[in-house]
């Protein structure tokens, strides 16, 4: 049975992928701290600072390891990307630390000898190509080989962790130390009434209908998300044709609305998702948007 590390284990992904994890695998969970979001305490759970370069806290943890989970992140503002609180532009040192402590986390696999790290990435990494172009009908789809470019630094920090890795994954440093990057979509339930209330739209979809539509391409469930994660840990072929065993994945459904490309995920990995966000959220698109089509409401995502 493989040895798995996940850290940021007390975080909402971690909460959707661990209930199955757990039962396949010898488990190690990392966090900052030994509660949930809601206030629950996780069993087992190893309380450290994986921000802290001097890693003397924390680097016994990944020793015997097979396959690091990285999930660990720190927020730059208290309401998620988009929140106001803090100006887009003061977000960067937050966003610098998420990036040194992934550093920290690649550092410690590579010295212990762990075969594989799953970064979670996301589809932000890739943010410009959906606001500027996506949104206004200019391209279709954005997949994995699209250059990497955001426009905030959430995004920015994302990207970061995947060309970070290219060194350790390259050989580099010695021996090849294989890399997965998940650029997660949406994995929370698509919350309509919480998209249509927003009618000016600070989210750069735009607002209401909108937000809806966007958030229904994004869109991934709790059983196609575990099954990604789990196919990230067991599929053993990974290299690229460079022969370096990286791949960036991306992570949504197999949603009717989804524009991200999931043909590194299904061909290399062999995702093959269940769900499809247009028949889980049938009832509310029939009302919000079928019912309600005309020349304000046009399109399959944005405008």
């Amino acid at each position: 049975m493989k040895n798995i590390l996940v850290t940021g284990a007390s975080g909402y992904v971690a909460s959707l992928i661990l209930p199955t994890i757990k039962q396949n695998y010898n488990l190690t969970i990392l966090d900052n701290s030994s509660k949930n979001k809601t206030g629950e305490s996780l069993p087992g759970i190893k309380v450290c600072d994986l921000s802290e370069t001097d890693n003397s806290q924390y680097i016994d943890y990944f020793s015997g390891v097979d396959t690091v989970i990285h999930l660990a992140y720190k927020r730059s503002s208290p309401g998620g990307v988009w929140d106001t609180q803090i100006s887009q532009i003061d977000k960067f040192p937050v966003e610098l630390e998420n990036i040194v402590m992934a550093n920290n986390v690649y550092r410690a696999a590579y010295d212990n000898g762990v075969k594989r790290v799953v970064v979670a990435s996301s589809n932000h990494a890739a943010d410009w190509y959906e606001h500027s172009l996506i949104h206004n009908g200019i391209k279709d789809i954005v997949g994995p080989g699209d250059y990497p470019v955001s426009d905030n630094f959430y995004g920015w920090a994302k990207a970061s962790y995947e060309l970070l890795s290219w060194p350790y994954a390259s050989g580099k440093f010695g021996r090849k130390l294989e890399f997965i990057h998940v650029r997660i979509g949406a994995p929370r339930d698509v919350d309509v009434k919480k998209d249509l209330a927003d009618p000016i739209g600070t989210e750069p979809a735009g607002g209401g209908l909108a937000n809806f539509k966007r958030n229904l391409g994004a869109f991934i469930s709790k059983r196609d998300i575990t099954q990604l994660f789990l196919k990230a840990i067991e599929t053993k072929d990974i290299i690229d044709e460079h022969g370096i065993p990286y791949q960036i994945v991306y992570g949504c459904s197999d949603n009717t609305r989804r524009f991200w490309s999931l043909e590194s995920a299904k061909k290399i990995l062999d995702y093959n998702p269940q769900d499809d966000s247009e028949i889980i959220y049938s009832t509310e698109i029939r009302k919000h948007i079928t019912d309600s089509k005309s020349e304000t409401n046009p399109g399959r995502v944005g405008k």
